[in-house]
């Protein structure tokens, strides 16, 4: 029986990814500060602790796994961030995990090693018109990300370069763009997106309106958590270290984004933008390379993923509303850290 373990696997793409490895026979141990929040856990073994602390590390890397999948961080949305408030604990939490994880790696033999990066890494110089983003794989460099968050994870992506050069680390490294679906946070400040305008929307009263961060012009792509999954069985299935884009490449304006998903709902709602963070002004996966490596690409609709996100959010809603306050539990992190402070 092949083994995994999966780094943040009470998150979003984590727990997701644990039911697939089931399905497909694996042996699972999952590692992360909680469990999943809406869903049992598909994990064979499920270990509860920080990632951040060495001897955490060791208990859980304690075996040569097969594959280790490395999805936790630091992590949000555009509230989250672009406020710079939270800067100095998005570099430390995640650095430092990524940090102990690379060693143990090479120590316990491990087969692969998959690390999600993030197209926030991108320049932001080549992401200033929403009609014509540059996010090639290959354009990472003269970097400017447009955050410490891109900082943090291209620091990584060098990381396990390094290891793999050095030791002989068999590593995957891909960019995600923008991973949403059932499941996602939805609430609580660290959600993205979708997930927020599901949830403002779904909130909303029929008639009313519903508030979008900036002039609303800027683009970005969005990809359905399964394809996402299904994109990170094939890359690592294959010979391809990356760094690779996974992403759609069925690129929206924001104001769009929230239409799609009134439309979705029935209702008759109107659009307010207002000031707030809102990133570069576009972004689109580059999907030129998945195809040439995979011979593969993405290409889930987002109208029909947004129907299935649009439907579970709104079961949440309703759920929340009647459930006491004291009661509600809210996630604080998409990909596996949660209320950490540093």
């Amino acid at each position: 029986m092949r083994s995994a373990l999966i780094c943040g696997a009470g998150g979003f793409i984590g727990s997701h990814l644990a039911r697939r490895l089931k399905a497909e026979g694996y042996y699972v141990r999952g590692v992360d500060l909680k469990y999943p929040e809406f869903s049992t856990s598909a994990a064979d073994d499920f270990i509860l602790g920080d990632l951040r602390d060495p001897y955490v590390c060791k208990h859980v890397l304690d075996r040569p796994f097969d594959e280790v999948y490395q999805f936790a961080a630091d992590m949000g949305g555009a509230g989250y961030i672009f406020t710079g408030e939270n800067d100095a604990d998005v570099m430390h939490n995640s650095a430092l995990i990524n940090l102990n994880i690379a060693p143990l790696c090479v120590r316990q033999r491990v087969g692969k090693v998959f690390y999600s990066s993030s197209a926030c890494i991108y320049p932001a110089y080549n992401q200033q018109d929403p009609h014509n983003p540059n996010c090639r794989e290959d354009s990472a460099y003269p970097a400017q990300p447009d955050s410490e968050y891109g900082w943090e994870k291209l620091f990584s992506e060098r990381l396990y370069l390094a290891f793999q050069r050095n030791y002989g680390l068999r590593i995957y490294i891909a960019r995600f763009h923008n991973i949403y679906g059932p499941e996602g946070v939805w609430r609580g400040g660290r959600e993205k997106a979708p997930a927020a305008l599901c949830r403002k929307v779904a909130e909303a009263p029929n008639g009313g309106e519903i508030e979008i961060w900036g002039d609303g012009r800027q683009t970005r792509s969005f990809l359905y958590v399964d394809e996402c999954i299904e994109a990170i069985r094939r890359m690592i299935a294959s010979n391809f270290t990356g760094p690779l884009n996974i992403g759609s490449d069925e690129m929206i304006t924001i104001n769009d984004l929230a239409r799609k998903i009134i439309r979705i709902s029935g209702k008759r709602l109107s659009i307010r933008n207002v000031p707030g963070p809102e990133g570069v002004r576009g972004r689109n996966s580059d999907n030129t390379l998945i195809r040439q490596v995979l011979g593969w690409s993405p290409n889930y609709p987002l109208e029909l993923g947004l129907r299935q996100t649009y439907a579970w959010i709104l079961q949440q809603v309703k759920n929340a509303a009647t459930t006491p306050a004291e009661e509600v539990t809210q996630l604080s992190c998409a990909n596996g850290l949660r209320g950490y402070s540093g």
